[in-house]
Formats: C-alpha cells, sequence, structure tokens
C-alpha cells in the first residue's frame, strides 16, 4: 500500500517518518478557510478532511493521510500571527492561561475503499511571560508560520509550564493513531511507537512537564505542580 502524506509541513513529515516506512509527500490542492460555523474541534477535521481529499482523488492505490491543527482559547480560534505586533499580542494573551491545541487527522483509504478521522486534544498551560520574555522569543524568528505564535518543539517550549496529552499532536500529528490505524490496514511499522512515547527524546518532549488536572486547571496565579 503506498502512503501519501497530504501536507506540506516538515513537522508531519518528520513525524510521520518515525515510522520507518516509506511514504510520499504532495502540497493538498485546498485552500484553508476559518468557519464561524465550525468549533475548533470540527474546523480541525474538516480541514485535515479536506487536505487528503484534494490528493485522494487522482491516487486509487494509496492511502492518504490529511492533518490540521488549531488552537483555542476560551474556545476562540487562534491562527497563525500576520506579522511581529500581532504575534506579540497572541502571546500575551495566551500568557499565564491554558488553551487547547486539537489537531484532526484523516485517512482515505483508496484500496479498502473506506475513509476515518481521528481527533486529538493537548491541553497546554503556559507560564506568565513578561514583555521582555515575549520580545526575547520573537527574536528567535520561530513564530511567523506557527499557530499560537510559538513552537513547541523550538524555543516556544520555555514558554510552558505544562502540558497534558499528545506532545507529537500538539507538535502536528499523533503518531500513536496513525500507527494503529496502519496496523489495522495490514501495514506494520517496523519502528516501535511506543518506545518513542516512552522515551520522549523528540525534539523537547522531556523538557516540558506533563500535566495533571489540578495544574491544568488552576488559575493563572496559582502556582503549578507537574
Amino acid at each position: 500500500m503506498r502512503i501519501i502524506l497530504a501536507s506540506t509541513s516538515p513537522r508531519r513529515r518528520d513525524i510521520l517518518a518515525l515510522l520507518g516506512l516509506p511514504f510520499d509527500v504532495r502540497d493538498p490542492d485546498y485552500r484553508e478557510t476559518s468557519r464561524q460555523d465550525l468549533t475548533p474541534e470540527a474546523e480541525a477535521l474538516e480541514l485535515a478532511r479536506g487536505k487528503a481529499r484534494s490528493i485522494a482523488g487522482g491516487e486509487p492505490d494509496a492511502l492518504v493521510v490529511g492533518g490540521d491543527t488549531l488552537i483555542a482559547l476560551d474556545d476562540e480560534k487562534i491562527g497563525k500571527p500576520r506579522d511581529s505586533d500581532d504575534a506579540a499580542s497572541i502571546l500575551r494573551r495566551l500568557s499565564g492561561r491554558t488553551h487547547r491545541i486539537f489537531t484532526g487527522v484523516a485517512f482515505i483509504d483508496n484500496v479498502a475503499g473506506r475513509e476515518s478521522t481521528h481527533l486529538e486534544c493537548v491541553e497546554v498551560r503556559m507560564r506568565r511571560s513578561t514583555e521582555a520574555e515575549i520580545a526575547g522569543y520573537l527574536a528567535h524568528g520561530e513564530s511567523m508560520d506557527k499557530a499560537g505564535a510559538y513552537s513547541i518543539q523550538g524555543q516556544g517550549h520555555r514558554l510552558i509550564e505544562g502540558l497534558r496529552g499528545d506532545y507529537l499532536a500538539a507538535v502536528g500529528l499523533p503518531l500513536r493513531p496513525v500507527a494503529e490505524y496502519l496496523r489495522n490496514a495490514g501495514v506494520e511499522a517496523p519502528e516501535d511507537v511506543e518506545s518513542l512515547y516512552r522515551e520522549k527524546a523528540l525534539w523537547t518532549w522531556n523538557r516540558i512537564p506533563m500535566a495533571t488536572d489540578a495544574a491544568i486547571n488552576s488559575t493563572a496565579t496559582a502556582p503549578f505542580q507537574p
């Protein structure tokens, strides 16, 4: 079975490559537009599905995987910043608060003739950041193409107080459900996915505390308890 990743995101490409399986990468012919009538969860799935469908129509012998990630604060969608001023404004809003990252994954299996989706929700508690810290982070230049104006796998991890959920989903692609779908389709990945989750050796994974329910749901002024 040929596997096609319908995404040009280097983060999703790198995550999928961890399975040790060959796959192609295609740029989806799909215009991403935010819809006010959809919740963040529904929109993440809709965008993932749209990307996968834009490729799957011309690939009758392939499994196409599409993904999309959205950030929401108090149910308000937060996209990529327009410029550095907007990035600073977004980081101020996130500072000291908990937001959610929704990553939708769509599988269009043309070999089996089926389509399915999967949604992961990750909760992220941000530290209270000073203006100097925000300015210092923006100087790294990794904010502009990231939803929420920060990169969890880059220097943006320094802004995070705790995370609950799948780190890889926060980066862009939850690997467990992808590996499970492939296994159910008869494709066994040569790499052990569970060892990746146990070791947490990728990017900044082992530098971010895994949060308890109390820590994630506490007020912005309460101390963080990993």
